[in-house]
């Protein structure tokens, strides 16, 4: 299985060093049932990327092309506008802030 997971790794690199992930770089933390908990670390610098849920069996593998993470462009990371217009928001909530937080559905 940890070579599969690595195969999944192969196009990301440490966002740090600039390193590409190795086997070694993908610790199991947990294997149960269908489910692997795994950590990402890098083996050059040893940033620390956390740990991933994966609900993998051996039939999600049938095609390696399918199984590799890609990088995809994510949202522009937030500015100086962004933190002081969450400061003015946050420090004009009055006592109904409550309503601002979503309500639990069942």
């Amino acid at each position: 299985m940890k070579k599969k997971l690595k195969k999944m790794f192969s196009n990301l690199c440490c966002s740090v060093c600039k390193s590409d992930f190795d086997e070694d770089s993908i610790q199991i933390v947990r294997n149960e049932g269908g489910l692997q908990v795994v950590r990402l670390v890098c083996k050059k610098c040893g940033k620390s990327f956390g740990i991933a849920f994966l609900g993998l069996k051996d039939n999600n593998f049938k095609n390696d092309d399918d199984t590799v993470f890609e990088v995809q462009e994510g949202p522009e990371p937030i500015d100086y506008d962004d933190v002081i217009d969450a400061h003015r928001f946050i420090k004009n909530l009055d006592e109904h802030w409550k309503d601002y937080i979503p309500k639990e559905t069942d």
